[in-house]
């Protein structure tokens, strides 16, 4: 029976040349459902994610991390301090972000990365608006987190998971941010869907965050914590009227449709807050909701307000002197509190 199969190899050949195939397609397949899958996934996907060598992200920073993470899964400290300038909170040149990201081994354009942080936590979904933005092909979002996993019962690891390093080359310019021109240029056509995702107080120009307050024409205010259970509960963990994140779970998909019925999810939608954080939630719900075109707008609110030629509603702008006044007054209280506090340590 050897010496036939030796004799003969051509059976072998073509075998070996099938199997090669097969494994090639059931590589694309699994990239494929991997690509057109939902964006936010739940406990047993990031379970069986992990079976199959995804990289799991954990976003928040590296104190928070070494007290118990996913095992397994890397970090690179808060993607805020260190993927965006702080001033004008854009994501750093992509230079700088191949060099971090590089470094971790977290490989965006050739492996499935998934991110998470606590549960409802906004920042998770910043960081799958920068896997998109950097070229990533298969980003998704533990909406769950970090509170889920561990209400699963599943364990925690203190000691940090290191990557082999990666050396990576980033691409952008890919449609899912628009900048300034672009924004401008939308609202002056007004046929693009505009979300603000900020709170109401913002969109009314009553809380000013920028240069002036006040939103967007013709945007719908839809603050993102509308995508949860409980919109408050935010304010209640503050307030400690509740002692778990339970609340900040995403709403049935139901409920998020009715909250999102007046958009046409067959036209294009730009979402937009602040600063790109929060817009980020709501941005990744309407694409999980089947809305085929949409993008956020970067540099949202503080960069908008930015733009003086740039048309808004219930503008506001804001009173520099007004603000350095109190600024000054806490200045002086806490000035007073510590000279109170240097007599009390004197006295004893």
């Amino acid at each position: 029976m050897g010496l036939a199969l030796h004799a003969n190899p051509q059976p072998m050949s073509w075998a070996r040349r099938s199997f090669r195939r097969l494994l090639a397609g059931l590589t694309l397949l699994t990239m494929q459902s991997l690509i057109h899958a939902g964006d936010i996934v739940d406990t047993a996907y990031v379970a069986e994610a992990l079976g199959r060598g995804s990289i799991v992200w954990d976003v928040r920073d590296t104190a928070a991390y070494k007290e118990g993470h996913i095992p397994g899964a890397v970090n690179v400290d808060d993607i805020g301090a260190v993927l965006k300038d702080p001033n004008r909170e854009d994501w750093l040149p992509t230079s700088q972000v191949q060099a971090v990201l590089g470094r971790a081994g977290i490989d965006l354009p050739n492996r499935e990365v998934i991110v998470y942080s606590r549960t409802g936590d906004p920042s998770a979904y910043h960081a799958l608006t920068a896997i998109r933005h950097f070229g990533g092909k298969a980003g998704k979002v533990y909406h769950g987190g970090l509170d889920a996993w561990q209400a699963a019962g599943k364990p925690l690891a203190k000691e940090p998971s290191v990557l082999p390093p990666v050396a990576l080359t980033l691409t952008t310019g890919n449609g899912q941010l628009l900048w300034n021109d672009e924004m401008v240029s939308r609202v002056k056509e007004g046929r693009t869907q505009i979300v603000d995702a900020r709170t109401a107080k913002e969109f009314a120009g009553d809380d000013i965050r920028a240069i002036r307050g006040g939103h967007i024409p013709k945007a719908v205010n839809l603050p993102y914590e509308q995508n949860w259970v409980d919109p408050q509960a935010g304010v209640k963990l503050a307030s400690k009227q509740v002692k778990t994140r339970d609340g900040m779970a995403l709403k049935a998909p139901d409920e998020l449709k009715k909250l999102y019925a007046s958009l046409d999810p067959d036209k294009e939608v730009v979402v937009y807050c602040q600063s790109g954080v929060r817009a980020s939630v709501t941005a990744a719900v309407l694409r999980d909701l089947g809305f085929k075109d949409v993008k956020m707008y970067e540099p949202s609110w503080l960069g908008y307000a930015g733009v003086l030629s740039a048309p808004a509603e219930q503008e506001v702008f804001l009173n520099v002197g007004a603000l350095n006044g109190r600024i000054g007054g806490l200045q002086g209280r806490v000035a007073e509190l510590e000279a109170e506090l240097a007599r009390v340590k004197a006295a004893r």
